[in-house]
């Protein structure tokens, strides 16, 4: 029976190894830094750029965290034990380019070279939170993102609670609300951020109560205000997505153009009766609100939902929808709806996809950004565009 020592030198003999000069050239070359270590030991500071898998998980996680087998990876722990068994393993799961760094952080912190204390989450927060960490694609590195996050929701009403609701309890860090409206009896068939008790109760008010009631990571910021053309590039600025909830066409252009003219992207949703519709329009990398409607259709064309009604399961679908693309687009994962819009049929309950197109015609464009003047619309939908 082998001891200790012996199992040790047969991983190294069998491995590649270089020292921590050497590791911060492979470094330097673009390998991948792989930790090792536990999590509390990770917590007291880490090479920057690292991946921290600890050595008891490395077989359950490698392929999820680092799926291409031909990575070049620098394995590191405290001093070059745990790291040497680390790549003799990785090996046998076939990562063949793979080298242990001789000596650990230990010798790294100790020779002064770049070392931070990573920023991680609370022991609170790793329990509320630990069925994303689980998720390869978001993990703790995701969840800080999403922690890190602003996300304006224009109205606080059918489309705007579930996406709310949905956004506060992923942890998204700071979430802005625009509304100037009061609850009323008949939002409740359909807005959930809002009960009997708050009847009267500004919506701003009753949304903030529910958030952070939910998760109290969530900062919620108010604007008890009509979105206009004089406070609009006042309120967006430091948000990093914007779920629109709009009733009206003044209000979507008016959103599209300060939206363009600031390069944030705004996750469209619209809901008729058993119908609804999401898109992603992202200024810098797709067509606008404006590519997809030119003009607003006529008022008799487009009523609201007081005048003609809505399932009131609709929105929940729709605003989850919202809330969905919301985080795929904070996190950096799957592929957004830019150019894509989706129509839902909740009689036939199907969705169906539709391309959208930049139109050449379109002026208010990211390009024009500083031509772009924001005005009050007033019902019309003229390009806010300074031309000169």
């Amino acid at each position: 029976m082998a001891s200790f020592r012996e199992l040790l030198q047969q991983a190294k003999s069998n491995i590649d190894e270089v020292d921590t000069a050497g590791g911060e050239a492979l470094l330097s070359d673009g390998w991948t830094l792989l930790d090792v270590r536990e999590p509390d030991e990770f917590e007291q500071g880490a090479i920057p750029g690292s991946i921290h898998i600890p050595r008891g998980q490395l077989e359950s996680n490698i392929e999820n965290r680092i799926p291409d087998r031909d990575a070049h990876i620098l394995v590191v722990c405290a001093g070059g034990v745990r790291s040497a068994f680390a790549v003799q393993t990785l090996e046998q799961l076939g990562y063949d380019n793979t080298v242990s760094m001789d000596g650990g952080f230990n010798k790294w912190k100790d020779e002064g070279r770049d070392w931070a204390r990573p920023r991680t989450l609370a022991p609170d927060q790793r329990n509320r939170y630990q069925r994303h960490l689980l998720v390869p694609e978001i993990g703790e590195e995701g969840q800080l993102k999403l922690l890190d996050a602003k996300v304006l929701l224009l109205g606080a009403g059918g489309l705007g609670s579930p996406a709310a609701l949905y956004l506060a309890a992923a942890g998204v860090g700071t979430l802005g609300i625009v509304d100037m409206d009061v609850v009323d009896e008949s939002n409740l068939q359909r807005q959930i951020l809002h009960n009997l008790d708050r009847i009267g109760d500004r919506k701003v008010d009753s949304a903030k109560k529910t958030l952070t009631a939910l998760n109290p990571d969530v900062d919620v910021v108010t604007y008890d205000v009509r979105l206009g053309a004089d406070n609009i590039l006042d309120i967006l600025p430091g948000y990093d997505v914007v779920i629109d909830g709009a009733d009206n066409f003044p209000s979507r252009y008016l959103l599209n153009d300060a939206s363009v003219k600031l390069g944030i992207p705004v996750v469209h949703g619209s809901i008729f009766r058993f119908e609804g519709q999401i898109t992603v329009f992202d200024p810098r990398q797709g067509p606008t609100y404006r590519d997809m409607l030119p003009e607003a259709p006529p008022p008799e064309f487009a009523p609201s939902c007081a005048e003609a009604g809505v399932l009131g399961v609709l929105p929940g679908i729709v605003g989850s929808i919202q809330a969905l693309e919301a985080l795929k687009l904070i996190l950096g994962v799957g592929e957004p709806l830019r150019g894509r819009l989706v129509a839902f049929d909740a009689l036939e309950m199907s969705f169906r996809e539709f391309k959208l197109g930049i139109d050449p015609d379109n002026r208010v464009t990211w390009e024009n950004r500083e031509r772009i003047d924001i005005v009050e619309l007033d019902g019309l939908c003229m390009p806010s565009f300074v031309a000169g």
